[in-house]
């Protein structure tokens, strides 16, 4: 019963399914709601195929699936690109040093979804005013991903969001008007904060530095991110690195409802 070898699992056998099976898991969470989860769903299809022509004994299957699996490791690197800095980028950020810490890079791993109480309609309502008077503003909605590394760049507050708090941030004549600033839930968390800057060459030309920035930090992180532009009043909503289309903000109030709900 030679053919039925590979059905003898010990103890180790055992741990390194688990772990396997944990490690996947958590790259379908990094990856998910982006495009990339496609190619991964893909990925995981065309390996369980080559293990079962292995086991099989499909030599010739086999190895065309074996070779392509072999050399497509590299290509992967390139593919998920974005996915793999923006996991790198969030455990370097994280400060291991002292429990406290480890407590919320734990909840990091996790990514529980929490609750997310978010006033859209006045977020909405403000983006609107500032759009007629072409106040140049960026916002950022923290999801799950954690963005102290940014926050540590700007000023950290604790105000609730409410009717003109956003206008008055981002009047140019306001101290705190330079940056983005960072909403988690209903509350500002940080303002003046320095975004990293996308270095896409796909960003079409009449966009600026705000966009980029909003592009950069939603390439990294979960983040969603609202941009309103100083020279046409203009409002950009932007996740996972790319632009989100909406006829008119109603619809814009329906993406954001949704996204905040993932």
């Amino acid at each position: 019963m030679k053919a039925f070898e590979f059905l003898e699992f010990s103890f180790v056998d055992v741990i390194d399914i688990l772990l396997v099976a944990v490690l996947l898991f958590y790259v379908y969470k990094l990856v998910k709601g982006t495009v990339a989860i496609n190619i991964f769903i893909g990925i995981v299809i065309i390996y369980i195929i080559w293990k079962i022509t292995d086991v099989m004994n499909m030599d010739v299957l086999s190895n065309i699936l074996g070779n392509f699996i072999s050399v497509g490791f590299f290509a992967l690197i390139v593919v998920f690109q974005q996915e793999i800095r923006k996991f790198l980028l969030l455990i370097g950020s994280t400060n291991l040093a002292s429990s406290k810490n480890i407590i919320r890079y734990s909840k990091f791993l996790s990514q529980n979804k929490l609750p997310y109480n978010l006033s859209v309609d006045v977020l909405i309502a403000s983006c609107e005013s500032m759009s007629k008077t072409k106040t140049g503003a960026i916002i950022i909605l923290e999801r799950n991903n954690r963005l102290e590394f940014v926050k540590k760049t700007g000023h950290s507050v604790a105000i609730e969001l409410t009717d003109q708090i956003l206008e008055t941030l981002f009047y140019k004549n306001s101290p705190m008007h330079d940056g983005a600033i960072v909403i988690k839930n209903n509350t500002i968390t940080a303002t003046r904060v320095i975004l990293p800057v996308s270095e896409s060459g796909s960003i079409p030309s009449r966009f600026g530095l705000r966009h980029r920035a909003a592009i950069g930090i939603t390439e990294k992180t979960d983040a969603l991110a609202l941009v309103i532009s100083e020279q046409t009043g203009g409002i950009s909503y932007i996740k996972n690195g790319s632009f989100s289309s909406f006829k008119d903000l109603t619809g814009l109030k329906r993406l954001l409802s949704k996204d905040i709900s993932i």
